[in-house]
């Protein structure tokens, strides 16, 4: 997994379990101020989980990824403002295993939704295949504890198509009481 240093972490209640993240917010400052500013908000209360994402659906049209992804679903709502992207090349962080990092239509233009990785994904990194711009996706943090309950819903939905029929709901996001110092998890 990654090191987390200085991280804030955010506890989601959902239909499948409690997970909780940490936004490592020494290294990826403002990529983690932005996750914590819609944990804040509430912006993922009432949201879901809506996409998994398997190497084994379709054909992929880039390369293929392994991720779960989660907070607002519809491309019509609102757009959150442009913010600096993160590379990875910048942060140091990489798409492993339990990494989270924000969804994005172009650099810096995000919406209010994130993914886990559910393997290591280099092709989400700065120069990797996922996207033409080269650019990458902006990593932030990590799933520091329930990452089994998103593994298990994972590995339980089988699909040809990446959105799930039913969503599973997001509850609540809020900052957990117990702070994260910096290690290795």
């Amino acid at each position: 997994m990654s090191d987390i240093e200085f991280g804030a972490a955010v506890e989601f209640v959902t239909g499948v379990g409690v997970f909780t993240v940490s936004a490592d917010l020494k290294r990826a400052p403002r990529s983690g101020a932005y996750f914590l500013r819609d944990v804040d908000d509430g912006i993922y209360d009432g949201t879901s989980i809506f996409r998994i994402v398997k190497s084994s659906q379709r054909p992929p049209k880039r390369s293929p990824i392994e991720v779960v992804q989660m907070g607002r679903f519809s491309l019509d709502e609102l757009l959150a403002p442009s913010i600096p992207h993160e590379t990875t090349s910048m942060t140091g962080l990489r798409h492993l295993t339990a990494t989270v990092s924000l969804a994005r239509f172009a650099p810096g233009a995000v919406y209010h939704s994130f993914f886990v990785c559910m393997r290591d994904e280099p092709s989400l990194d700065a120069g990797g295949l996922r996207n033409p711009d080269g650019q990458g996706f902006a990593a932030f943090g990590s799933v520091i504890d329930g990452f089994d309950r998103i593994e298990t819903m994972f590995r339980e939905w089988v699909s040809d198509d990446e959105y799930l029929d039913s969503p599973v709901p997001i509850l609540s996001a809020r900052r957990s009481r117990t702070a994260c110092g910096s290690g290795t998890i």
